[in-house]
């Protein structure tokens, strides 16, 4: 992606289904579960940027013994192994604390006793990441800061294990405002900022109440104190404390959150917006969201990995019980199409020939755009996610060239034309040519850099193959995704430049990124999509400025009615162009400035038809169509464009009331 965004969050969570020590005496290691934990998140590391964090819950402890620890680290996926290696060595000293007190005790009692990582007791009892639930958190932030105090996993500490709870989440409300009111109405006082912190509290209060009332039943039924607190782990109905807990949530969601007693619930939204993964065998539950991660990690075949059903919570109780059951009703299935496009990692096998069809989709138009002569196109992508897509594009181009060559040769054959020179100037001439044209020369995460020093950045950063483009040459570049349009403009396009073709084609395998998303992907603000700046300048040139104003008022008229009424208002914006109008501006806008270069540039997008033929009709396309799936996306959408009329910055969800 040449414009690279802030998207979706990643998870993992380990639950063992066996005491340490039995992992002690089959692996090796009574850290097992850490370890699988520690090789989800690396195997997920394209999800995270903000941070990561790392929480573990452990069954049985005594009376007075913590239970539940998190660790947070503000820093990159790139220092994740030095996270991880930290951790290793807190663990070494435990190791070796220990070790030297128990050889003192030998000195002095004479009894023998197991050296540390030998004993899967000590290992429980005195570091803190080793218990039988292990959860992780890749962050990337679509709401609240990015400081330390922002990253998951979430705690809230009781007295009571079963009050006690712990949550990250993969996700965006689109109604934290409506929560929050709730909250308020209750009496309750919540900390404004993140929509993680109304997710636990919500899931709190109703953890709360189903404590207090099997409490109140327990006590007045004759149960002694001390065992009270067993009884309720025993009875406490996690999958309707969910029920209750989402029955207003409005987003797109995947979240693991850990009870202090040992239970363990992942959910995920009513349409599959977020994914979310899992497999079982008979020593341990894992969830990812992604399904290689799971593969990769625990060496299985695809078919063994599930999906978690959308509107469903699974549940393993602390006495090892496992359900998966509906929280909510079932809604129409929207996954969200990004995942496809550039968010998951592309060995996973749907995802790579789903990117290699969205590639190909794009044959037609590009030999349109070239007017069929290969024999002067160089073809080629911008590094590196795009490159997937790129070989189902050449694919598709032989498969066209092949079918032109085919039915020459049988007209040929049917005229009694044949001949060697006609033979040679058919299949020799006019097949596509690919060439690595732009190239990484150095690891450099650009796109967490300040607006201001971005573009240097990226002149750096990137470098071009000389010598393989002509003058009358077409560069052909495909880009998975065009947001805002910013790199194309401001370097890749200048880079690209210098080997002065006769025309830069930039092909999007995506559509035309006209709305915001408000459920993960860190979309939000209408007025930096290239796309909407294009439309806006079609309309301000052609005398149309009036849209806007009538739009506005459009807007502030949806948000007047009940949310399940609401519609997007922002479509009147490109309602008077063709989709080939607004690509036209598109690449006048983009086109390089200030260089000696006098080439042309066009763009060409993926179509909406071409998409869901690559991916499948029940993928999301609301980024592309304004079609969101919940009401919350229609409220974001007209919220958005006020915030563009009015001159206002930051993400619509943060500034709807």
């Amino acid at each position: 992606m040449s414009d690279p965004i802030r998207h979706e969050c990643g998870l993992a969570a380990v639950r063992l289904k066996k005491p340490l020590a039995y992992y002690q005496d089959t692996y090796g290691t009574a850290l097992y579960g850490f370890n699988m934990l520690s090789a989800l998140m690396a195997k997920q590391r394209n999800r995270g940027q903000d941070g990561i964090g790392i929480g573990c819950c452990k069954l049985d402890m005594p009376p007075g013994a913590p239970y539940l620890f998190r660790e947070r680290f503000a820093t990159s996926v790139e220092q994740m192994g030095e996270v991880f290696e930290g951790i290793k060595k807190d663990y070494k000293r435990i190791a070796r604390r220990i070790d030297a007190q128990r050889k003192e005790e030998r000195h002095e009692t004479g009894k023998e006793l197991p050296l540390f990582e030998e004993d899967p007791e000590a290992i429980k009892r005195e570091f803190e990441l080793a218990g039988e639930i292990n959860i992780g958190h890749l962050r990337y932030g679509t709401s609240g800061g990015l400081g330390k105090a922002c990253l998951h996993p979430y705690l809230r500490r009781s007295t009571w294990p079963t009050r006690s709870l712990m949550v990250m989440g993969n996700f965006n409300l689109t109604n934290s405002g409506e929560l929050n009111r709730v909250m308020l109405q209750r009496g309750q006082h919540p900390v404004f900022g993140t929509d993680t912190q109304s997710v636990m509290e919500e899931i709190g209060f109703q953890l709360d109440e189903a404590h207090t009332e099997l409490y109140h039943q327990l006590r007045d039924s004759g149960v002694p104190g001390h065992e009270i607190p067993k009884h309720i782990s025993e009875r406490l109905d996690v999958g309707e404390v969910i029920r209750k807990s989402a029955a207003i949530w409005d987003g797109g969601y995947a979240i693991v959150g850990v009870i202090g007693s040992g239970d363990l619930f992942v959910m995920r939204d009513p349409n599959g917006i977020r994914p979310c993964w899992y497999y079982e065998n008979d020593e341990v539950l894992a969830f990812a969201s992604e399904r290689v991660a799971l593969m990769s990690v625990f060496e299985i075949a695809e078919d063994q990995v599930k999906e978690l059903t959308p509107g469903h919570v699974a549940v393993m109780k602390s006495c090892g019980q496992f359900s998966v059951q509906p929280f909510t009703e079932p809604r129409t299935l929207r996954p969200c199409s990004f995942e496809c496009i550039y968010f998951s990692r592309g060995n996973d096998s749907q995802i790579y020939h789903q990117r290699k069809m969205l590639g190909e989709q794009l044959v037609p138009q590009l030999i349109q755009a070239i007017d069929n002569d290969f024999e002067h196109t160089v073809l080629s992508f911008i590094p590196n996610t795009a490159e997937t897509a790129y070989y189902g594009f050449l694919d598709g181009l032989r498969k066209s060239r092949r079918n032109v060559v085919k039915e020459a040769l049988v007209e040929m054959l049917r005229k009694g034309e044949l001949d060697e020179d006609k033979l040679d100037d058919l299949v020799l001439r006019n097949w596509p040519r690919s060439e690595k044209i732009a190239l990484k020369d150095i690891k450099m995460r650009t796109f967490i850099a300040q607006e201001t020093g971005r573009d240097q950045l990226v002149s750096s950063v990137y470098d071009i193959t000389y010598g393989v483009v002509s003058p009358q040459d077409n560069l052909v570049v495909i880009d998975d995704s065009i947001v805002r349009g910013t790199t194309l403009r401001t370097s890749l396009l200048r880079i690209l430049a210098r080997t002065n073709p006769k025309r830069i084609v930039v092909v999007s395998t995506a559509p035309q990124i006209r709305y915001p998303d408000c459920y993960g992907i860190d979309m939000s603000e209408l007025g930096k999509f290239i796309a909407f700046q294009a439309a806006v300048q079609l309309l301000k040139e052609r005398g149309m400025r009036s849209v806007l104003r009538q739009t506005y008022e459009a807007c502030q008229a949806e948000l007047a009615k009940p949310k399940e009424q609401r519609i997007n208002a922002v479509k009147a914006i490109y309602a008077p162009f063709t989709d080939e109008e607004i690509s036209a501006k598109i690449a006048q806008l983009v086109s390089p400035q200030y260089t000696t270069w006098k080439g042309e540039v066009k763009v060409i997008y993926q179509t909406i038809p071409g998409l869901h033929q690559a991916l499948g009709q029940e993928y999301g396309d609301w980024y592309f169509t304004g079609d969101y799936p919940t009401s919350g996306g229609f409220s974001v959408v007209n919220q958005a464009f006020m915030n563009f009329y009015d001159k206002r910055e930051g993400r619509a969800y943060d500034t709807l009331l």
